[in-house]
């Protein structure tokens, strides 16, 4: 039996994307390829707590506003859980304050949609190698 070995480890952080909009699912996961980095993608909060990915997340890009659990909730249960796994959050909401209320509840980052790839790169860095 041919044993493989798991390409993830510190050069190979695992990124989940939790988002609503299939679109984002789709794109996202090439480009944290492009970036260094392994991915997995869900639709829902609850898809993600119901997977094995909660233990391996090294960093969660977590939807603001999605149906049934908000993204809010989702850093709020996984708190609860013991998880304190560095969420970025993304969102298209225009409203400004969401930023500054995410980042005081322990958010890495809060990008508006759209955004550019530096500044997701830039926001990942900083989730999986704090200062």
């Amino acid at each position: 039996m041919e044993l493989r070995q798991d390409r993830r480890g510190p050069e190979r952080p695992l990124v989940a994307v939790v988002d609503d909009d299939e679109s984002v699912r789709e794109s996202l996961p090439d480009l944290l390829g492009e970036f260094g980095f392994d991915s997995r993608t869900f639709s829902s909060a609850e898809e993600f707590l119901a997977s094995d990915c909660p233990d391996q997340t090294g960093c969660l890009i977590l939807d603001f506003a999605m149906p049934g659990m908000s993204g809010s909730d989702l850093q709020r249960e996984l708190k609860l859980r013991g998880r304190e796994t560095p969420v970025i959050f993304i969102t298209a909401s225009t409203d400004k304050t969401i930023r500054l209320r995410l980042l005081e509840q322990g958010a890495v980052e809060c990008l508006f949609k759209p955004f550019s790839d530096t500044a997701l790169l830039a926001a990942i860095n900083s989730a999986i190698h704090p200062k």
